[in-house]
């Protein structure tokens, strides 16, 4: 079986907001062909045209080539090696950054179709799997401009998630910082009162997390905000400084009344290698597509092993990305929750449209999918109406 084509599809919501903290809007969805009649589909969340020009752009010497002049031709039930040859061709213009999300989509794609072809479900080749679901959190982003309409708008969807039969939720509240949800910049105060209202509504039993999304300055200052936040019996507090603080990590890590988890932007294992051993992270969140695909995230799954660290794959884009979440969890002992964006609840109709039929969630649960590959089914008139122009 050979690779004999790859499809992009560049995807935008209409009325898109670019004041929103959400990465909802878009899309690069990729079709991966062979000629045996197999095609697999992946999907990574970073900006859709630069990754696709990271697969279609031509390279001019062995150290730049592009994604696609390389895939063509190739195996695609050896998705592993697929990954080493397009990583080290493209080393000198990738290694990291959009390139690798490119790279994630078409070896998710990649692992589809050799799932396709073994008649298995991806997570069966990825490792054993003990359990009979995947559990899953759902991610609530409020609407509103304000902190008092954020604040009844995550009130409400944790009743919602609730009522969907939902048992963790993570909170969105992004009131200040370089990322704040609809550009408001409000007090550390407001969001613990954000917080403790939330606990109250959905009472001591259900699982709850925080996303602040980069908002504190420093470690100093995130720590006294966590040790306010304490009394709220949080999961996890993901996010709350830079990314490359990873001094800052660490220091939490050995001194916060709360687990810290980060992982979203990362791109392959190599720098889930810094986050777990310099950034000591007490949970680590590789998104599929980002981190380059199934082959890295089983990569970063092993190294939460091996430390005795937990594993909360990201994902916030469609049904594409949940399946390779729920599949990359079935295959490891360390991850106890997955990220969910309930359609009914999003404000992304590509959310809600892109696949034809999802995964089910069952007593708050996803059982294991049986159908081979990601088992799921693009939704053809969804991609032709959200198609960008160009």
């Amino acid at each position: 079986m050979r690779i004999t084509k790859i499809d992009c599809h560049v995807l935008l919501i209409p009325n898109y907001d670019v004041q929103a903290c959400s990465s909802a809007q878009d899309d690069l969805v990729v079709e991966v062909h062979t000629d045996e009649g197999l095609s697999g589909i992946g999907e990574t969340d970073t900006n859709p045209w630069v990754a696709r020009e990271c697969i279609r752009a031509r390279g001019t010497h062995c150290m730049g080539l592009g994604l696609e002049e390389m895939l063509i031709g190739c195996d695609p039930l050896d998705p592993e090696h697929v990954w080493a040859r397009l990583y080290g061709g493209s080393k000198m213009t990738g290694r990291r950054g959009a390139l690798i999300c490119a790279l994630g989509a078409i070896d998710m794609a990649l692992w589809d179709i050799r799932g396709q072809a073994l008649g298995k479900p991806v997570y069966k080749l990825l490792g054993k799997s003990s359990r009979p679901a995947v559990v899953p959190y759902a991610s609530l982003l409020p609407t509103g401009d304000t902190v008092a309409k954020q604040r009844a708008s995550l009130l409400e969807k944790c009743r919602r998630v609730k009522a969907l039969g939902f048992h963790a939720a993570k909170l969105e509240v992004c009131i200040n910082g370089p990322y704040s949800h609809n550009g408001i910049q409000a007090d550390d105060g407001l969001l613990i009162e954000i917080v403790a209202a939330c606990r109250q509504e959905v009472g001591p039993a259900f699982t709850l997390m925080l996303d602040v999304a980069y908002a504190w300055p420093d470690a100093h200052h995130a720590l006294a905000n966590l040790e306010r936040l304490a009394p709220y019996d949080l999961f996890f507090v993901e996010t709350p400084i830079d990314i490359d603080d990873l001094e800052g990590y660490a220091l939490l890590h050995d001194r916060s009344p709360i687990r810290i988890a980060a992982g979203e932007w990362q791109n392959t294992h190599w720098e889930f290698l810094d986050l777990a051993d310099r950034g000591k992270l007490d949970v680590l969140q590789p998104d599929v597509g980002r981190v380059g695909g199934f082959t890295e995230a089983r990569k970063v799954c092993q190294i939460a092993a091996e430390r005795e660290r937990l594993v909360v794959p990201h994902c916030w884009k469609s049904a594409i990305g949940i399946a390779a979440s729920v599949h990359l969890a079935a295959a490891t002992s360390v991850c106890p929750y997955v990220e969910f964006l309930p359609a009914e609840l999003s404000e992304s109709p590509l959310r809600r449209e892109l696949v034809v039929d999802e995964f089910p969630l069952v007593d708050g649960a996803i059982p294991l999918p049986e159908k081979p590959g990601l088992g799921i089914e693009l939704n053809r008139d969804a991609l032709a109406g959200f198609a960008a122009d160009a």
